[in-house]
This record gives C-alpha cells, structure tokens and sequence, in this order.
C-alpha cells in the first residue's frame, strides 16, 4: 500500500503536467491562418507531444513505473493531437460550407436586383436566409455605412469572400453603375474560384487518403509480425527500447498527419 500511493500520485501528478501542456500549448484560433500559422500550430503539436513525452520518461524513471506510464501517456498524447486536428478539421469543412453560402448568396442577391427588387428588400430576404447578414440589412435600413457592414461580416472564417460583395456594393454606389450588374460580376467570379477549390480539393484528397494509410501502416505490421511467431507488441510495451520506438513512432505519425493538413490548408486557402 505505501508503495501504490506514491505510484498513484505520480501517475496524477504526471497526466496533470500533460494537461497543463496540453493547455499551454495548444494554438490558438488564429494560428489557423496562413502558411507560418499552419507551421506554428504543427510545431505547437509537436512540442506538447514531445513535452509530455519527456515528462513520462522522467517521471517513470524515478518512480519505476515507466512500463506503466508510458503506454498510458503516449495514448493520451496521441488522442489529444488527434483530437485536434479532428476539431480543426471540422472548422475547416465549416468554413468551406460558408464560403459556398457566400457564392449562393451573392447569386440571389445578383438575381434580385435584375429582376428590380429594391436593394433594401433584397438584403432583408437575404437576411431572413442567413442570419449572418442581418447587420448589413440592419445597416442599410437605418442609412449606415453598408460596404463596412459587408466586411464586418467577411471576417467570420470562410465569408472572406463577401469583402468582393463590399466592393462592388461601393463602386456601384460611388460611380452609379448597376449595382445588379456589380454583383453578378462578383457571382460569377466566385463560380469560377469554386471550380478551381473543388479541383484542388480533388487533388488534396489523394495526399489525405495516403497520410492517413501510412499513419495506419505499423498496425498492420505488428498484426504481421505477431502472425509470424513473434511478439512486437510484448516489446513495444514491455522493453524499454520498445517503449522509445513507441513513443516516437506514435510522435512521428501524429506530425506527419499534422504537416499532411497544415500544407492541404494552406494549398486550399490558396486557391
């Protein structure tokens, strides 16, 4: 009993510092943006993996429980990277569904105004579609500034594109020209920019499909190697070389997974 207390704490103790890594390096909602915003948010995976690894190995070699700690923690580690591309991932999928939302938009608006509907009573039907344009409708009923209520909106991820809607609002307000005319224009380049994103979404899809197989590979491998007589995971688990090749090859397959997305982030927001 005396000696499973201190084991316990510093089993607790141990997954508390994972945490609080966990914590301190997780990136923020902004590293989601750009080329060296994907690279921070990797090298901030991999340096919490790494970090709790670190605390594991140092904490199971004084308390002798490495055996139990570090199949424990690898997992844990494993989960929370997962878990954080996958919520990543979600957000981009979010973004790419408001984007579309935004070339639907601009399309009825631009159908709208040619068809002479007043500019006020089509922003109020397109409002009452996508609560996210209220404050431009708002805007134009009570004579403010539009083209700034337009690039508010713009800056919920994925509705970028409704910055184009804000310009060509403005030219056409500034210059007199047909505003329907301005807006279809701006349909029409968004029909062709969704050409171009579901080509290289078709293209990325092959590079994630890979990523995912080679991160899956060793599983297979240790099915192989134990249907040959041997026995990997006894080794794995129970050595403490196996316990090291374990943790890094968990590592390594989490950052490619992580760098496979950031560089697929970044090709789509490209196009």
């Amino acid at each position: 009993m005396s000696q499973g207390v201190p084991g316990m704490a510093a089993l607790l103790a141990t997954v508390s510092a994972a945490g609080a890594a966990a914590l301190l390096l997780r990136p923020s909602p902004a590293a989601s943006r750009g080329w060296a915003a994907g690279r921070r948010g990797l090298l901030a995976v991999a340096t919490g993996v790494l970090g709790v690894l670190l605390a594991v190995l140092v904490t199971g070699l004084v308390t002798g429980l490495l055996r139990i700690l570090v199949p424990g923690l690898v997992a844990l580690a494993a989960a929370w990277a997962l878990l954080g591309l996958s919520r990543r991932r979600r957000r981009d999928v979010q973004a790419q569904e408001r984007s579309e939302r935004v070339r639907e938009t601009c399309e009825a608006l631009a159908a709208e105004l040619a068809a002479g509907r007043p500019p006020g009573a089509a922003l109020d039907r397109a409002a009452d579609e996508w609560a996210l344009l209220a404050p431009v409708a708002e805007a134009h009923r009570v004579g403010a500034d539009v083209p700034a209520a337009w690039r508010a909106a713009s800056e919920v991820a994925g509705a970028g594109d409704l910055r184009l809607v804000a310009a060509a609002w403005q030219v056409a307000h500034r210059t007199g020209h047909g505003l329907s005319h301005a807006v279809a224009r701006v349909g029409a380049d968004l029909r062709r920019a969704r050409g171009t994103r579901r080509i290289v979404a078709g293209e990325l899809a092959s590079a994630r499909a890979t990523a995912r197989l080679v991160a899956v590979l060793p599983v297979a491998a240790l099915l192989m190697g134990s249907g040959a007589g041997g026995d990997p995971v006894a080794f794995l688990l129970g050595h403490p070389v196996g316990l090291a090749c374990l943790a890094g090859g968990v590592g390594l397959a989490v950052a490619g997974l992580a760098w496979i997305e950031a560089l697929a982030r970044e090709a789509g927001r490209a196009a």
